[in-house]
């Protein structure tokens, strides 16, 4: 016997309710819960208190970590509703969205989505996001839809804009607008968010000259870069060949030119979900920050395995993404420049699978003639 939803929408309900229901409870108790999102909290209340935004947030709980807030004005504006809640319900706004974002997510790339959202939270970007009290989940849903299901919509890449101008890195499918031929949308997404980014500068003045001129260019960063959490290129670098300018460089290079190829390749094939799949993970590779919990990408990446039919290699995906192979590496204080080769391959884990998923594709880019998806209705 299988076990089967009687509607796609009821994971994401139940597991919205559920979260609401920790959340309320967990503040009843007095109990500390969601240290991204009481940074988000300390940010928007930092803008109602007219104090610095980029400096200590003085609103942050005493049992958090003394972090800084690294996202943009534009975002501590969108972030200031949450000064009305308390920290616990704070995170439940992020944590109850994190169910239907998955949902809105994979619809355009795989029929089972309602189980799917269930077994995502075994994946540690996801599970990390939701603990965290992340906006990961929510960019990924806009960022989905605006691309596949808004395509030949006149308000297509409004959203790119707004997200990226809450997290720069969506910056990236901009571009990928314009690689595969949507210029409109290019267009219409670089005015949404010199739109967001100007409200903002008009709003905050000062935040926004120092963001774009110092706090973009985050120590709390540059410190943290070679922590086995930081699975981009850079952190790959900094664990293994610390100061090698030249070779941050090549990487993104290559990269950018093998995403342009396979990307181009796809979207003549008609294979747009697939093309997507491949910008997201070269954003996540040349970032110089990609923490395990931006990796959320894999969830979608999954979906489209499975309707392409190939289950086993979506079950190794999930089982690599659960998160034990970063976990048993050892970690913080340096301790990564020590490792093994062994502890190298499974540190690196996230970074090696996304490099290997590029390698195969352009290997066997003739096959991306012919997409499974065009049943989906995704064009």
């Amino acid at each position: 016997m299988t076990f089967a939803p009687r509607s796609p929408l009821a994971v994401p309900v139940v597991a919205a309710a559920a979260f609401g229901g920790v959340a309320v409870l967990w503040w009843l108790l007095g109990r500390p819960l969601g240290i991204d999102s009481s940074v988000y909290r300390a940010g928007g209340l930092a803008v109602l208190r007219g104090e610095p935004l980029y400096g200590h947030l003085s609103a942050l709980p005493g049992w958090a970590p003394d972090l800084p807030f690294t996202y943009t004005p534009f975002a501590a504006l969108l972030f200031t509703p949450l000064a009305a809640l308390p920290i616990q319900l704070g995170w439940a706004v992020f944590a109850m969205a994190a169910a239907p974002a998955l949902y809105v997510a994979l619809r355009p790339f795989t029929v089972h989505s309602g189980l799917l959202v269930a077994g995502a939270f075994c994946l540690q970007p996801v599970w990390q996001t939701v603990g965290l009290g992340q906006v990961n989940l929510v960019l990924m849903a806009v960022v989905v839809f605006d691309v596949l299901v808004l395509r030949g919509s006149r308000y297509s890449g409004l959203a790119i804009g707004v997200a990226a101008a809450i997290k720069l890195i969506p910056l990236i499918f901009l571009v990928h607008l314009l690689v595969t031929g949507r210029r409109a949308d290019a267009g219409r997404a670089l005015a949404s968010f010199a739109g967001a980014t100007g409200l903002a500068l008009i709003v905050l003045p000062g935040d926004s000259v120092r963001f774009w001129t110092s706090a973009i260019f985050n120590d709390h960063f540059a410190m943290m870069k070679g922590w086995v959490g930081n699975q981009s290129w850079q952190g790959f670098l900094a664990r293994t060949l610390p100061g090698a300018g030249w070779a941050i460089v090549l990487g993104v290079v290559v990269v950018g030119v093998g995403t342009w190829f396979a990307v181009r390749r796809l979207h003549r094939a008609g294979d747009e979900p697939g093309a997507l799949l491949v910008t997201a993970g070269c954003g996540l590779v040349v970032s110089p920050i990609s923490w395990t919990h931006h990796w959320v990408w894999v969830v979608p990446a999954i979906g489209y395995l499975l309707t392409r039919g190939h289950r086993w290699v979506a079950l190794a995906t999930a089982v690599l993404f659960t998160g034990w192979a970063t976990a048993i590496v050892p970690g913080g204080g340096g301790k990564e420049q020590d490792w093994s080769l062994p502890q190298a391959v499974l540190g690196n884990v996230y970074l090696l699978a996304a490099l290997g998923a590029g390698a195969v594709l352009l290997a066997r880019h003739r096959s991306a003639s012919r997409s499974p998806l065009r049943g989906l209705g995704v064009k």
